[in-house]
């Protein structure tokens, strides 16, 4: 059996990332090590962790140097565990608890280290998928998917793509690389399967293995060029930053100047119909940002 690492970011949320380190302690099949990257914390999140005892795994806890995001420290995290020698390296959020048969249920079929089999993410207060899930049918066409009850309708599902719950082996990080720290936030869920997709390789949805992750309080979808996009209302302004500046310029490195400039004017649109129009200069300097390739820190996050 592979080996395995679960690693995931946090910053000034201990009693998130502590229940996070408990659910994986409690894991009918602990993994290995566990690698918390935390975020420049002004809180008691390092103390608190530090003081574990008993844990069935090795906790390493990652002081960064500075706050890179949720995408710095994971790859900062990620770095770390493959570079202690592991199989495979789980991907989570610090409020993404598993329950105790995922990771489990994640190996339990022959290990191919050419496939992602990932995890499923439901909300505890809705009992549905936190997010929707794009699952490819035999017919080849794209579905979303929204609970596990979903499954009994589509035959030998594949999924388009996945981060949070995703298990990904030293195989693809040796030919996909390291996850691009500089999206910071919001952009690496979708830029790193992108990634990997890219080089050959496919995405497993696992049924067994369940992540209670709490999900946003309202999803606006609509469809753009045959993508489906997800608005969430009222976001502060860095996560709204950050969303648009990374689709901009991944959309650009996908398909070229003029989707991303079609991607851009959506987010324009939607986000002056559903927030008001007091949010489009926002979404302008993200926008144009994102397609002059300024990553890393946004200047006004502070």
């Amino acid at each position: 059996m592979p080996s395995i690492a679960a690693v995931f970011a946090t910053m000034n949320r201990s009693a998130t990332a502590l229940a996070c380190v408990r659910a994986l302690a409690a894991q009918t099949r602990p993994p290995e090590l566990v690698v918390v990257a935390d975020n420049v914390s002004t809180d008691d999140t390092v103390a608190e962790l530090g003081r574990l005892k008993g844990l069935p795994f090795r906790l390493i806890v990652q002081r960064m140097d500075e706050n890179r995001g949720n995408a710095g420290g994971v790859q900062e995290a990620m770095d770390l565990a493959f570079a202690e020698g592991v199989d495979a390296v789980w991907i989570l959020d610090d409020d993404s608890w598993p329950r105790p048969e995922a990771l489990e249920a994640l190996i339990k079929e022959p290990w191919d280290a050419r496939v992602v089999r990932h995890s499923l993410q439901i909300d505890p207060k809705t009992g549905k998928f936190t997010w929707p899930l794009q699952i490819i049918n035999h017919d080849e066409h794209l579905h979303l998917v929204y609970s596990v009850a979903d499954f009994s309708l589509i035959s030998s599902p594949r999924s388009q793509t996945s981060w949070t719950g995703a298990l990904v082996s030293r195989e693809i990080r040796q030919k996909v690389g390291a996850v691009n720290g500089a999206l910071f936030i919001r952009g690496e869920d979708e830029e790193y399967p992108y990634r990997i997709r890219s080089c050959g390789y496919r995405f497993m949805p696992v049924i067994l293995s369940i992540l209670d992750h709490p999900g946003p309080s309202e999803i606006v979808r609509w469809k753009f060029f045959g993508k489906h996009l997800f608005f969430e209302p009222g976001l502060a302004d860095w996560k709204l930053y950050y969303k648009i500046r990374n689709m901009v310029w991944l959309k650009k490195k996908q398909s070229g100047a003029f989707n991303a400039f079609a991607m851009g004017m959506a987010y324009l649109v939607a986000t002056a119909k559903i927030d008001g129009l007091h949010r489009v200069p926002l979404v302008l300097e993200a926008a144009l940002d994102g397609w002059n390739a300024r990553l890393g820190k946004w200047r006004r996050h502070v």
